[in-house]
This record gives C-alpha cells, sequence and structure tokens, in this order.
C-alpha cells in the first residue's frame, strides 16, 4: 500500500497534469486528433482524482465519527 505522502504527491501531480491538459484544449491550437487524444487522457485523469477525493472523504468521515482505529498506521 502506497504512503499517504506518495498518494497525496500523485495526487498532486495528476492534477497538475489535469490542469495543463485543460489549457491546452482551451487554447484550441491542437488538430482534431491530438485534442482528442488528450481529452481522453483528461478524462481519465479526472476519474483518478476523483477516486482520490473520495478515498479521503472517507478518511475525513471516519475520523470525524471517532473510528481512527480502522486505519494502518502507515495512513
Amino acid at each position: 500500500m502506497a504512503s499517504s505522502a506518495n498518494k497525496k504527491n500523485n495526487f498532486e501531480s495528476q492534477l497538475a497534469e489535469l490542469e495543463s491538459i485543460v489549457d491546452q484544449l482551451e487554447d484550441g491550437d491542437l488538430p482534431l486528433d491530438e485534442a482528442l487524444k488528450i481529452f481522453e487522457k483528461g478524462v481519465k485523469l479526472s476519474r483518478q482524482c476523483q477516486k482520490h477525493l473520495a478515498e479521503a472523504e472517507q478518511k475525513v468521515t471516519i475520523l470525524m465519527n471517532g473510528k481512527e482505529e480502522l486505519f494502518d498506521s502507515e495512513d
């Protein structure tokens, strides 16, 4: 299982890449084929980021309910 620092770095790098893709698509200077390829990559990154956020939200909910013992000592 990856440490929480690795997950954060992974999330941060995925989010930065997603932002870069959005900027490229907003510029509108890409050929259609290339735009479709990076759009597809952006959709995948978006789903991965949503998964990371859902996991974080679940941890916060557990912590707020006082069930910290459900976490490994690595988290």
